[in-house]
This record gives structure tokens, C-alpha cells and sequence, in this order.
């Protein structure tokens, strides 16, 4: 077992007890290394050596899960300390009597002092070992791992920042070939070729079956494509300094258990007056789809009272509004979008309700853009804005920074793009960055929606969303989350706790609706439909005892 310390435990259960994994970059990683190192007094061979150990157990299982358990395991290592670690965890296996074989890909004159100290102790053993030159030509990667039974990739480690080609990017091709024909892949840390700090593509990357992570989580294991190329992820705890809890700006990760602890209480004694009244301004002709579907969320996600303010001349089209909902018409123009002359309408509806969600299905005529720009400045009530309700506050969200009510923009990348005015691959290359640049110019939260959502406010803490899948890949399912988080905004939770839970939320019931299904067919309604039934499930996890320490991050 690797190393633990007592503090070490303390700090384990304190994250399982309150559900909240940090997430580091690599340069974070690397400060808390050299932290542990000099004001610690734990020296790098210790850790080292307690990173190998803890690489033993899941290697093991892994092969035992292998077609080819006959076979070594083997280690392919690059010159720095993931290397290092694969070092130490041949010469475990080697010492157990379990075949193995270490391979250096690189020099072994160009190794750091620990990771050559533990070269040679494979030597002094007997292990075996081999080196091979990162562009040595002729090397028959494919014939060398049909004769492996579980490749460990320690090539590299949460420091890469170039793109991986040569000899390196062939090796991981192969490594590809071979899963496919019953290879187990375990990464040390991170795949090689995902960023740390995004969780992009460098080149290549390899694709793992499993990824023992240490110390801490790496963000890039918590966005894609990293998180599909790490398999499942455990952490090794191998007394390696914690970053300081009150560090600004971080990032975070929450379970069940802590997404849970941030549902607003509801009082024995409580009234739908007293659990918010939100006012849904969304819709126009072709579209009160959207507007109906924020309001049926609002709804299910808790809010004692909901209105829909939509165009006048269009209840028609709202036959998929639940009974439940109020609503209001207000002045239209010609083509059935939110005229100019709604404003004063919206503003006195605005005075007795609780929170605003603008957007869903809005349109993008001039005067409902118009309109938008001139509510978000004089409306003193939390807003939720989305959808098109984005589109007129690119070049103008220096609009919103004289508002002193909370609000809450949940763009897709594309709205994120033009609020930033860049391309949309910059946003996805750093989603956490794109996140954060959008709080901060905006001074608002931001949900950045996809495939690992990011909630960012403007002090630059963040937190990455677990949930969610391809299922909500599917119409009307962003009109669902705004809405969610206008109930919850209703409820009396401030803003970033508010759209954290939401996205969580929205993407836990999503998952388990698609328990069983291929991954698409979800409907937005059903999704709003599914809200209360997830909330009880997330609700008796945090109701159990506290569970035993599993270092395991689970996304769905």
C-alpha cells in the first residue's frame, strides 16, 4: 500500500465527508510537490517510491481482467518522474515473482536523479529491462504488446505542453491497436497526451482503461476528451501537501453527496408564496416550445409560483404548459415576437416575483433584442439569461455591470464565442478559461454548457459538472436548465450555488433517465418530468452514513 499519514487520512475523509474533490493543473501539482519536498521534509525518492506502490493493486486487477494475464506487464516509461514510478512498480511486481518488464523510451543518461536511482534498482534485482529510442526506427511496437498482458503508460506526466509526434505518438497508436485486440491499459497520473490543465488532445494521447491519479485529481480528467481517455480514475493519497482550501481562484469537483448539501431546505410550514415566484419571459412564434419547457422545469424543480410573459396572440401554442403555470400576454409584434411597448408590462410583473428567466425562444427581432438590453438594466430581480436571450449582449456586456441582483448567463460554446468574440475552438480547447473570462468581463456566473459543464463566477473559482451525457444532446434541454436554476435562484440560493446545483442536477437526471437507453431518444420534457424522482435519489445518498474511503471519482 502506498504511504498514508495520519493528516493525510484526515484530509481523505474530509473530502468524503463533504463531497468536494479540488482539481489541480500541473503546474499546481508540481508547486505542491516541491512544497511536500522542502517545507514537509518528505523527500522526492519517498514519494516516488510511494506513487510505484500504489500503481501494484490496480495493475493487478487490471490483469486480471486481461486475455492475456499470462503474459508480463510492462511499463513503458519516458525520462521523467512517471517513469520514475514505473520503475518502482516493476520492481514490486518483480519481487513478487510476477513477470514484468520496464521500458525506457529515452536515454537513460538524461533521467532525474530519483527515477535513475530506481533504474539502477532494477538492475541490482535482476528485473528486467529494456531502452529504446524515442526515434529508433524499425520497432515492432505491435509484436511487443501482443506479448504483454497490461501496458502502464508512464510516458508522461501532468507537465507535457508540446504535441506528442514521433516515435512516441507510434507507440501510442499501437497501444490503440493493441486494446482493441484485448491490451489493459493503466496511465500514471493523467493519459499521456491530455493537457492537464484542459483536458485537450496534445498530438496524441493514449487511451486508458483505467488512470491512477496522485494525490489529486487533474483537471483535464474531469473535461473531454480527457475524461474518455482516462477510463475509470482513482487516486493515490501518497502524502503529498493538499492546496490550501481558501486558495482563490480554484477549482472543484463535487459528488452526489456534496450536490446534495446545496438543496435549499424546505420549511414544514412553508407556502407557494414563500418558495419563490419565477417570472419565464421567453417565446415567439414557432417557439413557445422553449417557453413552456422553462416554465414545466421551474415548476418541477420547486418554485411555488410561475408565470410566462410571452408575445401576445400565441396561447395557442402553448398546449404543452403545464395547468399549473400562469400566464401573461404582452405586447407582440406583427411576425409574434416581444415587441418594444412590452417593456413597461414585463417590469410591473417583474416587481412581485422573485427571479427572472429571459431567453428560451425568444427570437432575435430587433425589438426583442432591444428589449433585453434595456430589462437586464432595469430590472432589480435575479435574472437567468439564455438562449436568445444571449444574443444582443455580445459588445454590450458592459450592461450588466451596474446590476447588483444576481444573474446567471448559460451560454453553449457558441453563445460563449461571440460574448467573447473569438472562435468557438478557443473555447473548447480551455474550457475553464473560457468559463472564467466570461464571469470576470461580465462580473456575472456562467454556466458554459457541453460535455463536462463549467460553472465560473467572477473571483475565478470554478466548478466542473460530472453529469450529464450525449442524451441531452437533444432540443429544448437547455431551456430546462435555465429554468432549473430560476427555481433555485427563487429558493434563496446565491448565484453560483444556484447554477452549480442546477447543471449538476439537470445532468443527474438526464443520466438516470438513460439508464438502459442508447445514449439519445431523452426529451426535454421528460427530462423536467424526471427532476423530483433524481432529487430523492441524490437526497438519500447524503441521507446514508458516511461511506468507507473509496478514492474512486465516478462520472457517469
Amino acid at each position: 500500500m502506498a504511504r498514508t499519514t495520519s493528516d493525510d487520512l484526515q484530509r481523505t475523509r474530509a473530502i468524503h465527508r463533504d463531497g468536494v474533490w479540488p482539481l489541480l493543473t500541473g503546474a499546481e501539482m508540481q508547486a505542491l510537490d516541491r512544497l511536500t519536498i522542502d517545507s514537509h521534509g518528505v523527500s522526492g525518492e519517498v514519494l516516488m517510491e510511494s506513487a510505484g506502490r500504489a500503481l501494484v493493486r490496480p495493475v493487478l486487477a487490471l490483469c486480471a481482467e486481461s486475455r492475456r494475464r499470462q503474459s508480463p506487464i510492462r511499463a513503458f516509461c519516458g525520462a521523467g518522474n512517471n517513469g520514475g514510478d514505473g520503475f518502482v512498480l516493476i520492481r514490486h511486481l518483480w519481487a513478487e515473482g510476477i513477470p514484468a518488464e520496464a521500458v525506457l523510451i529515452g536515454d537513460a543518461a538524461r533521467l532525474s536523479r530519483t527515477a535513475a536511482a530506481n533504474w539502477e534498482r532494477l538492475e541490482a534485482i535482476g528485473a528486467p529491462r529494456r531502452i529504446i529510442a524515442p526515434g529508433e526506427e524499425g520497432v515492432d511496437w505491435g509484436a511487443l504488446l501482443s506479448e504483454t498482458s497490461v501496458a502502464v503508460d508512464a510516458l508522461f506526466g501532468t507537465g507535457l505542453k508540446r504535441e506528442i509526434t514521433g516515435g512516441f505518438a507510434r507507440l501510442i497508436s499501437a497501444f490503440a491497436v493493441a486494446r482493441g485486440q484485448g491490451l489493459k491499459v493503466l496511465s500514471v497520473d493523467i493519459p499521456s497526451g491530455i493537457a492537464a490543465h484542459s483536458g485537450w488532445i496534445l498530438g496524441a494521447a493514449v487511451r486508458a482503461d483505467r488512470t491512477l491519479t496522485i494525490s489529486l485529481p487533474k483537471i483535464g480528467l474531469a473535461l473531454e476528451p480527457g475524461r474518455s481517455h482516462a477510463g475509470e480514475i482513482e487516486v493515490a493519497r501518497i502524502g503529498i501537501a493538499d492546496p490550501d482550501p481558501k486558495r482563490s481562484p480554484r477549482v472543484e469537483l463535487w459528488n452526489a453527496r456534496a450536490a446534495a448539501r446545496n438543496f435549499p431546505k424546505r420549511a414544514r410550514e412553508g407556502h407557494k408564496g414563500s418558495l419563490g415566484h419565477v417570472l419565464v419571459v421567453a417565446g415567439s412564434k414557432g417557439m413557445m416550445g422553449a417557453a413552456a419547457l422553462c416554465a414545466r422545469a421551474s415548476m418541477r424543480a420547486g418554485s411555488g409560483l410561475v408565470t410566462l410573459a410571452h408575445p401576445g396572440g400565441l396561447a395557442a401554442e402553448l398546449s404543452g404548459l403545464p395547468a399549473e403555470v400562469m400566464t401573461a400576454e404582452v405586447a407582440a409584434t406583427p411576425t409574434g415576437g416581444f415587441a418594444r411597448a412590452s417593456e413597461k408590462a414585463i417590469e410591473e410583473l417583474a416587481a412581485s416575483r422573485s427571479v427572472l428567466a429571459i431567453g428560451p425562444g425568444l427570437g432575435r427581432e430587433t425589438e426583442a433584442i432591444d428589449l433585453v438590453r434595456r430589462l437586464v438594466v432595469s430590472i432589480d430581480r435575479p435574472i437567468v439569461l439564455d438562449a436568445d436571450g444571449l444574443f444582443g449582449l455580445a459588445g454590450q456586456l458592459d450592461l450588466l455591470h451596474e446590476r447588483e441582483a444576481p444573474l446567471v448567463l448559460t451560454p453553449h460554446p457558441g453563445e460563449a464565442a461571440r460574448l467573447l468574440e473569438i472562435e468557438v475552438s478557443r473555447v473548447n480547447v480551455d474550457r475553464v478559461d473560457s468559463a472564467r473570462k466570461l464571469a470576470e468581463i461580465s462580473r456575472t456566473v456562467v454556466i458554459l454548457k457541453g460535455a463536462g459543464s463549467v460553472v465560473a463566477d467572477p473571483t475565478g473559482r470554478v466548478l466542473i459538472i460530472p453529469t450529464g451525457g450525449p442524451a441531452l444532446a437533444s432540443a429544448g434541454t437547455g431551456d430546462v436548465l435555465t429554468g432549473i436554476v430560476a427555481a433555485l435562484l427563487a429558493a434563496g440560493l446565491a448565484s453560483f450555488e444556484a447554477a452549480s446545483l442546477a447543471a449538476w442536477w439537470h445532468g443527474a437526471a438526464a443520466d438516470r433517465l438513460d439508464r438502459g437507453r442508447p445514449g439519445f431518444g431523452l426529451l426535454a420534457s421528460e427530462l423536467a418530468d424526471g427532476l423530483a424522482p433524481c432529487a430523492a435519489e441524490m437526497l438519500a445518498v447524503d441521507a446514508t452514513e458516511e461511506p468507507d474511503a473509496e478514492l474512486v471519482l465516478r462520472f457517469p
